[in-house]
Order: C-alpha cells, then structure tokens, then sequence
C-alpha cells in the first residue's frame, strides 16, 4: 500500500511541522502580520497552479507551505500572548478581582478541591476571556457546582506551579496543552455570586451524565463495577479506585477504561447492526448514515469528547459518508483526513498523550495488520479470529511501545494474554453496559440484570488482579529519552518496510536505522553518566540525593520511610537510567568534588568544619543566621522544604544584606549541584 503518495498524508506531515514550529519558536506579533500577508499569496499562487493541467514544482511548494502556515498560525493565534483580550494581560499574580467565570467541564478532584475548567467571562465588569482551572475547596462547600453555572468570585488568578523536582510530570504543561494558563483557588466564601448561564451542548451532556451516575449510585452495582460501567460507557473515570487502576495498567488493559477508538468501533458496529433493516428502504442508505453520525457524535458529547473519542468518531464518520457517497474508502487516508481535521480544529490537541497513542495505535493497526494476516493465515475459522486478536494486539503495542515508555516508564509482559481474554469479554460488556445505562436513564432496571453485570465485571477483576500481581512480567522503571522514542519508530517503520519488500534498499534503510538507535543508546548512556549532587523538594522532609554514574545513594531522616517508589525519587531513577540504588541515614556533613557541604537542623548544632561551601538549613533551626555566615564563611545557602516559610523569609532578607546567594526548595525547586 503506497499510501505515502497520497496528498492528505503529506498536507497533515507539513501541518504538523508547522504547528511544532509554532510551538517551540513562536514569532512577534509584527512578523506573524507580514508572515500572515505571505500565506494569503501562497493560497493564490496556489488556487492559480490548480487551473494548470500539467502541475510546476511550485504548486508543491505552494500547497505544502500553506498547510505548514495553517498550522504555524492557527496554533500560534491561541497562545494567550496573541490574544488581545486574554485574561492574562489583565491581572497581576496574588492580586485579587472581582471575577466572571462560566463552568466549562468538571474534572477528577483531589483529597482537597473539587476541580473545574471553568471559561473567563469579565473582570471588574469588563469583558475578557481565557480558559482557567478553577479549585474550591471541598472543607468550605457542601454541593459541587455544574456545568454552565456563572460564578462570580473575589480571588487572584496565578500561576499552574511547574514541578519542584527534576525529571517530575509537568502539570503545568499539561494544562497548557488543554489551553489553561492560570488557576483560581477559593473557598465559599470568596464566591460572591451564583447564576445559571446559558446552555451549551457539552454541559447539557454532561449533567445528564451526571444525573445517570447518581442513578446507577441507586442501583445494586458495586463500587467498582459501577466505575467500571461509567468508564466504559460514560467516559466517567474519576470514581475508579486508583488501586483497581494501577491493576489495569500493570495488566496492560488500561485502554479499557478510556473510552477509545476501541469503544467507538464496537458501538459504530452495535448501531450498524440495528440500522441495518433500514437499507431496504427507498432513502435508507441515506438515513442509515445520517443517525449512524448523529449517534456517534451524541456518544461523543456525552462522553466528554476526548480526543482518543473524537479520533474515532471523526473517523468513522469518515466512513459513514464514504458509503453515502457510494465512494471506496482506503483506511489509511481516512486516519490522515480525519488527523487533519482535527488539527485544524484544535492544533494543541497534537500535545496530548491520549491523542498521540491513539493515532499511533490505529495507524500501525491498520499498516500492519495485512502483514500479520499473511504470516498467520489458517484454513480453519477459529485459529483466523484467534489470530486476528493476536495480530490487532501486538500491531497496535508496537505502534505505541516507544511513546508509552516514554511517558510511563513500565511495560506489561503480559499484555497479549490480558488482551486475549478481556478484547472478546469487552464487546459483551459494552453491550450490557449501554442497555443497562438505557434502563438505568428510563428508571426500569431489573435488580437480576445488575447482580449479573456485578458477576461479570467481578469475574474481569479478579482476572485482573492476577495478571497484575505477577510482578516478573512487569517491567518498570524503563529509561526511555525522547531520542530513544525517535530512533525506536525509525527502526520500526524500516523492518517493517524491509519485511513487506525485501530489497537491497530496505536492506540498508534498516541497518542505518539499527546503527541510529545504538548510537542513542550510547549518547544516553553517556549524557546520564555524570555525577549530581540533589537537594530534593519535599514538603516537611529533608531528602538528598548522591548520583555517581549508575549509583543513586539517598539521604534521608530515620524516620522517613523507604520512599524508592515514590515521588520523587521514583521518576528521578527512571528518568537517569539508574540501576543501583541505596538508603543511608542523613549526616550532618557531606563532600562533593572538593566542596563542602554542612547540614544544620533543629538541634542547631554546627560541627567544626572547614571550607564550608554549601550550607544547607533544614528543620527550621534557631541560629542566628548573620553569625553563621561570619563564623562559616559559605559560598552560598540553601533551605529545603522542611523549614517554616517564616524562618526562610527571615533567611533570605540576611542573605541579601549579606550579598550572598540563597535558594529555597519550595519556591526555586530542587537544588542541585553537578
């Protein structure tokens, strides 16, 4: 399949180009007008090449520069510095307003906020605009608000905080990526006003599904197998208990829990079913393919329209109108139109992990599958359907391996076995699942039906459960760098081409690629080799970090308990490929590359040192900073998260009368000297 040829695989190749150019170089205002007036002459040089028969070279340039400037601007006009009318520019951190704000969609909350993303709608009366994240404190309030509900607040609008520690998930990037920028944090008291705003479609979706979950809390489901039936059919993960998660994950049946393509196509195939009777009819085709997109789009909404769902909708959607039209559908180009109509629609959508492993998972799927198909062909019926789970499985994990342990870090051994037993069960529970929630919205569900999900879904649990706690298969902490994920699909997308034509070039395309990943593997062994010395961010803890090459030593208090798989050492030893890892007992003073480094706690106690470099207050001590520093003589000062935010600003205004250099881990982050 020559799919490469067609123009819609290149036209979203160069909008994605653009839109990453965007991303990490943004421009000036002042050039993106005059870069703008050279994109509308590119569209005509380009509307004038299309009247030609014989087509120039520059009808190339001209078509593949207008979808890289697509993409360039259409990303670039939604960064909040483009946006004359963003919140941003309007308000000063740790300032409070008089605040509008419009409930958009209700997220998972914390042990502490309920969480909204919530639209800017005024400030001090005057219009604006902007997307925030929006936290109210679950102590101060007894109800949670809805979708479309106005609020009117008296509260400063700051930063999402970026991570403290290194190698940590930047939860402000992720926001970013959803196009939030700021958050409010308030309590009822700060919530002057409350209204009803106008209707939107996302909303009335999503209190409708939320008037269904407080039904089915009615009902004789379980805890967890209600969970389960909300992520399966409502797209409602946030009741999932974070054990029974972290099972699925291990198991590699996560993806069941995210409504996905997977999901889509099982009800587009469930509707096309009970449609079918309207074929027969004069204008049925039509009809057929009308409420088949409706449907979709109606579950889509309802769900919560993610972007793995989206995906799938779109495509299917795709698919629908192909066969109104009567028109042959190849499923590689329809992957690619529907990739660029999205992206178009949303360009940040390209930086969501849902988003990426979903296109990945669906290409390969449909890339490979032909390949696995004539290696596992068999006469017999059962031994086909059989291999065709074990084909679809095993393309769509090669397709998102590199990208899942970049993000994740672990690998499920047993992924093939779970995916054996639950893509079968799964057709089954989307059935029950959608009829329940019907019968559930229209108040007539049988207590027998509910006792029988409960067994099912028990049934799937405890399966599992027990591919979960076979910890051999599961392998965790994979260093995998961004360079690893690059070279890992260079030498996938060469096999594969060598394997579907064996010649000389794919030959060499392959051993190019294999020399490439050696080479990043050697690179990183290198780059993650040197010797650090870390102060960790911990709130109310004291915790240091020693790396020599592949050796992760640990300081930590008596009393703080084994912490090797928690943040942030965790993520820290992944991120560096360490392999030897230890916990020693904190000392009062340490050495790193000829520098001194002293440790004062809550004793206060300063043994007779030397050549002080670093000095290093932890606990809150009572000293008497200035005579410290004059007895001492340190180069610089540093203050770890277990001291009293009181105690560091008297710190740091002595270290600035002193002109010295003064870090504090709760505001600057991890300290670290390398």
């Amino acid at each position: 399949m020559k799919f490469i040829n067609f123009a819609v695989v290149r036209f979203s190749i160069f909008l994605v180009l653009g839109i990453l150019s965007s991303h990490f170089f943004p421009t000036s205002t002042f050039i993106l007008k005059y870069a703008l007036a050279l994109f509308l002459g590119v569209a005509i040089l380009w509307f004038r090449a299309q009247n030609q028969l014989i087509q120039t070279v520059y009808f190339g340039i001209a078509a593949y520069s207008s979808f890289f400037a697509i993409g360039y601007f259409n990303y670039q006009i939604r960064l909040p510095q483009f946006q004359e009318n963003h919140y941003s520019h309007f308000v000063a951190d740790n300032t409070p307003e008089i605040l509008q704000v419009k409930i958009a969609q209700t997220v998972k909350p914390d042990k502490y906020n309920f969480k909204y993303f919530a639209d800017v709608e005024a400030i001090n009366g005057v219009r604006k605009d902007g997307k925030i994240l929006l936290n109210i404190s679950r102590d101060s309030i007894k109800n949670s608000f809805s979708p479309d509900e106005i609020l009117l607040v008296y509260a400063p609008i700051s930063e999402i905080p970026k991570p403290l520690n290194p190698n940590q998930f930047d939860y402000s990037a992720y926001m970013r990526s959803l196009g939030v920028h700021g958050q409010l944090r308030v309590s009822e008291k700060e919530i002057l006003k409350t209204a009803n705003g106008s209707k939107t479609l996302l909303g009335i979706a999503q209190n409708y599904r939320r008037r269904i979950v407080e039904k089915l809390q009615s009902t004789k489901l379980k805890t967890d197998e209600r969970a389960i039936i909300q992520a399966l059919v409502l797209g409602e993960k946030k009741d999932i208990d974070k054990s029974l998660y972290t099972e699925y994950a291990a198991a590699g049946a996560v993806h069941i829990l995210a409504v996905s393509g997977l999901h889509v196509g099982i009800l587009y195939v469930i509707i096309l079913f009970l449609l079918k009777p309207m074929s027969r009819w004069k204008y049925g085709v039509f009809l057929q393919s009308v409420l088949i997109v409706i449907l979709l789009w109606g579950f889509a909404l309802f769900s919560g329209l993610s972007p793995s769902v989206t995906r799938a909708v779109t495509m299917f959607s795709f698919f629908a109108l192909a066969k109104l039209f009567n028109r042959e559908t190849n499923s590689i180009n329809t992957l690619f139109l529907s990739f660029l109509a999205l992206l178009i629609v949303n360009p940040l959508w390209l930086f969501q992990v849902g988003f990426q492993l979903s296109y990945l998972a669906v290409f390969f799927i449909v890339w490979l599958l032909p390949l696995f198909y004539k290696v596992g062909y068999s006469k017999y019926w059962i031994v086909r359907k059989i291999w065709a789970i074990v084909a679809v499985t095993i393309s769509a994990q090669i397709g998102v391996l590199p990208l899942s342990l970049y993000y994740f870090h672990q690998f499920p051994g047993l992924f093939l076995l779970t995916n054996m037993v639950v893509l079968p069960f799964l057709t089954i529970l989307m059935c029950g699942g959608i009829l329940i929630v019907i019968l559930v919205a229209l108040e007539i569900l049988p207590n027998w039906l509910s006792e029988s999900y409960n067994f099912l879904i028990e049934g799937l649990n405890r399966f599992i459960h027990w591919v979960a706690v076979q910890d051999e298969f599961l392998f965790k902490n994979i260093h995998f760098s961004s360079l690893k994920v690059m070279g890992a699909y260079l030498l996938i997308i060469a096999l594969a081409l060598f394997l579907k034509k064996k010649n000389y070039r794919n030959l060499i395309i392959s051993l190019w690629s294999i020399s490439i990943l050696i080479s990043i593997y050697i690179y990183d062994e290198f780059r993650t080799s040197a010797n650090q010395f870390v102060v960790f961010q911990k709130s109310k803890k004291t915790l240091l970090g020693y790396k020599n090459g592949k050796y992760f030593t640990v300081y930590k208090d008596e009393s703080t308990k084994d912490i090797s798989e928690e943040y942030p050492i965790k993520s820290f030893k992944a991120a560096l490929s360490i392999t030897n890892y230890s916990q020693e007992k904190l000392s009062s003073v340490f050495q790193y590359k000829n520098r001194n480094i002293l440790i004062v706690d809550s004793l206060g106690i300063t043994p007779k040192q030397k050549n002080i470099h670093t000095l290093l207050l932890t606990n809150s001590p009572k000293v008497n900073l200035n005579r410290l520093i004059d007895s001492l003589d340190p180069k610089q000062i540093v203050a770890d998260g277990s001291n009293y935010f009181s105690y560091v600003k008297r710190w740091e205004k002595t270290c600035k009368l002193k002109k010295l250099p003064f870090s504090h881990t709760a505001k600057q982050g991890a300290f670290s000297i390398e």
